[in-house]
């Protein structure tokens, strides 16, 4: 086992999906070196759904602050650690976060490789992951432990969920035993998200099936839209909960369904790592790469499609990551590919 270091700072403000894909890196490195001080440079929102994670500091950035908040960040630092950090995890590659990162001292700084490094990332680190293509993000993020001379072998979440969260989960909806199909329609990216009609399509599908449809969002005015364009589409009954839960609310929501419909999203990584299995919809970016980790049988994939009609090409010469965030990427994703999907559920849980 290599020296454990006194501290260490891992930054990543954002978003979501990713932020849940740091936490078993966090649980390695916790497993490993006990007695490590650990801090953690995070989004405003993301904390609000990471808040009380054991043996972690988060020091909260909001975005909007830009300048005066970095220096502001930079101050808390140097009270809580006048001499810095041993070692800084900037696992964030935007310019925002690159440049964030300089008020973070730290002796040891590591990064991503050279093909995932972007925006001068180079400058503000020196040491890197190892470059493997072809991998998760989450298995990317899981590699930052490698330069410390760790490797991480095991995949743990353990989001922290209050009882009262779980609570009112559960006073949602009763349990019945009617399975539940939960729909999160929206991604922040809405290049990403699938038609109203489609979705109402697929609830109906599972209502004659017997099932229960909840589903759930954010507060955004489109979330809301495409929650009530839903619900007029179908013939069958929903529970609306969109607007209704709060980001320590969602995953113990998402932990109660059977099954999530969701384009590439939060609630997408949020749901796998509550145990739950996913229907993913992908056009515009490659389950392989961002998709449920967990398991990935139930998700559509209309990558390669998308990247022949869009780009001209297979998505197999495509650079790792390569997002196809077009006007009407996801129309590629049929209802009958969803229904499709739903079937395999349902088959392989009566087996």
């Amino acid at each position: 086992m290599p020296p454990a270091p006194s501290s260490i700072c891992l930054l990543r403000l954002s978003a979501l999906g990713d932020v849940t894909h740091v936490v078993p890196l966090v649980h390695t490195l916790q497993a490993a070196w006990p007695g490590t001080r650990f801090s953690w440079v995070i989004g405003k929102g993301e904390h609000r759904l990471l808040q009380g994670l054991p043996g972690v500091e988060f020091l909260e950035y909001d975005k909007k602050s830009g300048w005066a908040g970095m220096k502001a960040l930079r101050r808390s630092i140097r009270e809580r650690s006048p001499r810095g950090f041993d070692v800084l995890l900037q696992m964030q590659v935007a310019a925002r976060a690159n440049l964030l990162s300089a008020f973070v001292p730290a002796k040891v700084r590591v990064g991503y490789d050279r093909a995932r490094s972007r925006d001068g990332h180079g400058l503000f680190i020196n040491r890197r992951i190892p470059d493997r293509p072809g991998i998760h993000v989450l298995d990317a993020i899981g590699s930052f432990c490698e330069p410390l001379g760790l490797r991480q072998t095991q995949v743990r979440w353990d989001l922290p969920v209050p009882d009262d969260a779980r609570q009112w989960a559960r006073d949602q909806w009763p349990e019945d035993g009617t399975p539940t199909l939960m729909i999160s329609p929206c991604s922040s990216h809405v290049l990403r998200n699938w038609r109203a009609e489609r979705y109402a399509a697929l609830a109906d599908h599972a209502v004659g099936r017997g099932w229960r449809v909840v589903l759930c969002g954010g507060r955004s005015e489109l979330e809301r839209q495409t929650a009530d364009a839903i619900i007029a589409a179908m013939d069958g009954p929903a529970i609306n909960l969109v607007g209704k839960d709060t980001l320590k609310q969602l995953p113990a929501l998402l932990e109660r369904a059977d099954l999530l419909v969701t384009p590439d999203s939060g609630p997408m990584h949020i749901a796998n790592a509550m145990g739950t299995k996913v229907l993913g919809l992908h056009a515009a970016s490659n389950p392989a790469r961002s998709g449920p980790y967990s398991d990935r049988r139930y998700c559509v994939d209309r990558y390669d499609d998308a990247a022949r009609k869009y780009l001209g090409k297979p998505a197999a010469v495509l650079r790792w990551g390569t997002k196809i965030e077009r006007e009407g990427v996801m129309d590629l994703v049929s209802v009958d590919d969803a229904v499709d999907a739903f079937e395999r559920y349902r088959a392989d849980i009566d087996a």
